[in-house]
């Protein structure tokens, strides 16, 4: 029994992970018609880097940007922010949604399919 509680905890953090994951995620399609309609602003993670190799068009280079985030969102606290990275498997655009967050964003997701899913897409990047 005291081997079973450590794994039965862990299972439900790794849910309630994923949980969260699939409420604040967006869809390539979702946030290329946020784009054309100007009703998003993005927030790539992947450093300063690949953000000059390319980028979702119109998206904030979090990297150069960290410590004056706040001059380049919305004034209103409610719009679309979606953070992004490499892809589904990297967590750093939890970087960018809580810098969000923590200016008082209320409407922050993500894209998990991040610049790989975008590319993947056949999406064009902004250089």
């Amino acid at each position: 029994m005291k081997q079973i509680l450590p794994l039965m905890f862990s299972s439900l953090l790794i849910l309630a992970g994923c949980l969260h994951d699939s409420e604040t995620s967006i869809s390539v399609e979702d946030l290329e018609k946020a784009i054309k309609s100007g009703t998003v602003t993005l927030i790539d993670v992947n450093g300063s880097k690949s953000y000059a190799e390319g980028h979702i068009p119109g998206a904030i280079d979090f990297e150069a940007s960290k410590d004056s985030l706040k001059d380049s969102l919305p004034e209103e606290k409610n719009a679309l922010i979606v953070a992004y990275c490499g892809g589904p498997l990297c967590p750093s655009y939890k970087d960018g949604m809580k810098a969000a967050e923590d200016l008082g964003y209320t409407n922050v997701r993500h894209f998990s399919g991040g610049i790989s899913g975008w590319k993947k897409a056949g999406k064009e990047l902004e250089k």
